[in-house]
This record gives C-alpha cells, structure tokens and sequence, in this order.
C-alpha cells in the first residue's frame, strides 16, 4: 500500500513538485497545460508514493463560489491524475479521500470539474445541473460548455444547496472552471 504525504504547496520538497507535474502530463497528455497546474498550486496536494515514486497525486485550492447568490469559501480540486498503468487500481481514490477530509475541514463546499463523473460519483460527488457561469470585471458570463462538467461535494452549510441553482465562479487564467 503506497503511502500518502498530506502537504501544503510550500511544504512540498521540489523534487515531489516536479514528479507531481511530469505525472499529470502523462495522466492527461496534451490535454494539461502550464495553466491547469498553476491552479493546482497554493493549497493541499495528496501525494500517495511507492517508496520515492510518486503513483498519484491530487490537490485542492480555495476558491469563491457563487450559489444562487450566495458566495461559499469552496474546496476547488485539481490535477488529480494516477501513473497511467495504474489507473483504475484504488491510488485516485486513495488520494481523493484525503482531500476530502480537508474540504470538509477547512472549506464550505467541495467543487471541481470532470468529465470523469462515475470516479467523483463514487466517492459521493454530485454532479451540478444548474447553469454554470464566470464573473470577470462585470456581470457573470454564462458558461453553457461547462454545465456538464461541475460536481460538488456538498457539506455542512451547503449541505442543503440547490443543484439546478446558478453556480458561478471568478475568471481566472487558463479554464476558469
């Protein structure tokens, strides 16, 4: 059983940094650009080793989320990817269950975006049917490429939140969502 390293990005040795980006490019291929892993960094990372191999890794950043007009601290995840050959072997799970355990603790809703939803369904993620938007300098902008790629993981104070309600997230570099 690999064992899994809890960390804050500047607690992360620079050597796992690298590992942790050089496994997303061969999970995700052409597909992750230097943007998805600049939004992986600034939180919790779950790094799950073998020895000093590192076979997965997850993170999660905060990020302000809008909900039917009201704003919620969120546990945004990104970059979760696992050693290509061993996908479907338990290690995104393995990863995943640790950040869940800070999302509960330290945020008010758990989001992310996928088109992975059976995996994040599995570990009791839903998946949003509102309109999803993005608000830049104005007023949001709506983002109808994205309403079937959003799940939640809902918790305490969102525990009771409206899956069709609008959900909006600020603009940022690269995906906003």
């Amino acid at each position: 059983m690999p064992e899994v390293r809890l960390l804050r990005t500047p607690e992360v040795p620079p050597e796992l940094l690298v590992a942790a980006r050089d496994l997303c490019d061969r999970a995700f291929g052409d597909r992750f650009h230097d943007t998805d892993w600049d939004h992986a960094l600034g939180g919790w990372h779950a790094l799950a080793l073998e020895g000093a191999v590192l076979v997965a890794h997850a993170s999660v950043v905060g990020r302000a989320l809008e909900v039917g007009g009201r704003g919620f601290r969120a546990g945004y995840v990104e970059a979760v990817a696992t050693e290509p050959g061993r996908q479907r072997s338990g290690l995104g799970t393995l990863v995943m269950s640790q950040l869940e355990a800070v999302i509960r603790a330290e945020t008010e809703l758990g989001a992310l975006s996928t088109g992975a939803h059976e995996f994040y369904q599995g570990l009791g993620w839903e998946r949003w049917r509102g309109p999803t938007y993005v608000r830049g300098d104005g007023e949001p902008v709506r983002t109808p490429e994205e309403d079937d790629g959003v799940m939640v993981l809902r918790h305490g104070p969102s525990q009771g939140l409206d899956l069709r309600a609008a959900i909006v997230c600020d603009q940022r570099e690269g995906d906003d969502w």
